[in-house]
C-alpha cells in the first residue's frame, strides 16, 4: 500500500478544510517548503488546488510546477479540471496524474482524455452514498458504485474519498471492496496507523493522508516504517 501525503492548496498556501467547508480552513503554510519534508520519504505527492475545485479552472499550477522542481517528487494532482487544456497543461508542467472529479461525469471528454493522456485518475468523491460534485458543493443523485460501473471502462486509476470523513480526524468510512483490478486509493478521516492497516486488509492500494501528518497525530516516516519501502508513494 502506497502513502500519499495531501497538499492542499488555497490561495497559494496549504489548508486543510474539514468535511470540505471554506470556512473551516487552517492554514499550514508554504506548499513548497511542505513537500519538501514530504520529499525524502516518498515519491508522489496529492495535490488538491482547491480554488480550482471552487471556480472549476486549475489557479495554482504555478505552485505546482515550484514543487515538481524543486523537489522531484512526482504529482497527482486535483481541482478544477473540466477542460481538455487545463489538463494538457497540468501534464505539459510534468504531472504524473491528473485527478478528474466532476468532468468525469462527461464521458466525451472522459474518453478524449484517456486517450491523449496517461495516468488520468478518476475521484469518486461520496457522500452519503450519492457522489459529491463541484467542488462538493453539490450532491449528485446518483449511487457512487453504478457511476463506478460506468467509469470504469475508460478508467483504470480511482481515489475513493469520503466527504463526510475528509478532515475531520475522526477515522476512515468502513467499506467493502466494489472494485475488481482498479487501483483504488482512499482518502478522508485516516488518523492512525490502525485505520491505514484496516484499508490496507480492504484491499486498497493507496491511501491519501494530510490532516494526521499536519496535527501530528501521525508521523510519515514511522508509518512507511511499519507498512515497509513499498508504502513510499
Amino acid at each position: 500500500m502506497r502513502i500519499y501525503p495531501a497538499i492542499d492548496i488555497m490561495s497559494g498556501k496549504v489548508v486543510r478544510l474539514t468535511r470540505g467547508k471554506k470556512e473551516s480552513a487552517t492554514l499550514y503554510g508554504d506548499p513548497v517548503e511542505i513537500a519538501r519534508r514530504f520529499a525524502p520519504y516518498i515519491s508522489k505527492i496529492h495535490v488538491v488546488d482547491l480554488d480550482g475545485a471552487f471556480t472549476g479552472e486549475p489557479k495554482n499550477l504555478d505552485v505546482v510546477f515550484r514543487i515538481r522542481e524543486e523537489t522531484g517528487v512526482a504529482i497527482q494532482v486535483g481541482g478544477g479540471f473540466r477542460s481538455y487544456e487545463s489538463v494538457e497543461r497540468a501534464y505539459q508542467l510534468g504531472v504524473e496524474n491528473v485527478i478528474l472529479s466532476t468532468a468525469a461525469l462527461n464521458l466525451d471528454f472522459l474518453k478524449l482524455v484517456t486517450r491523449d493522456f496517461a495516468g488520468i485518475t478518476v475521484s469518486l468523491d461520496v457522500k452519503r452514498g450519492k457522489l459529491a460534485l463541484k467542488g462538493w458543493l453539490e450532491e449528485a443523485q446518483v449511487d457512487f458504485k453504478e457511476t463506478f460501473e460506468i467509469l470504469r471502462r475508460y478508467v483504470r486509476r480511482f481515489i475513493y474519498t469520503s466527504v463526510e470523513h475528509d478532515g475531520a480526524l475522526e477515522g476512515i468510512q468502513q467499506l467493502e471492496r466494489f472494485w475488481s483490478d482498479e487501483e483504488m486509493i482512499y482518502a478522508g478521516g485516516v488518523s492512525s496507523a490502525e485505520d491505514v492497516l484496516r484499508l490496507k486488509e480492504v484491499g486498497f492500494a493507496g491511501v491519501i493522508v494530510g490532516k494526521a501528518f499536519y496535527e501530528q497525530r501521525l508521523n510519515l516516516a514511522e508509518l512507511i516504517s511499519k507498512l515497509g519501502d513499498e508504502s513510499a508513494g
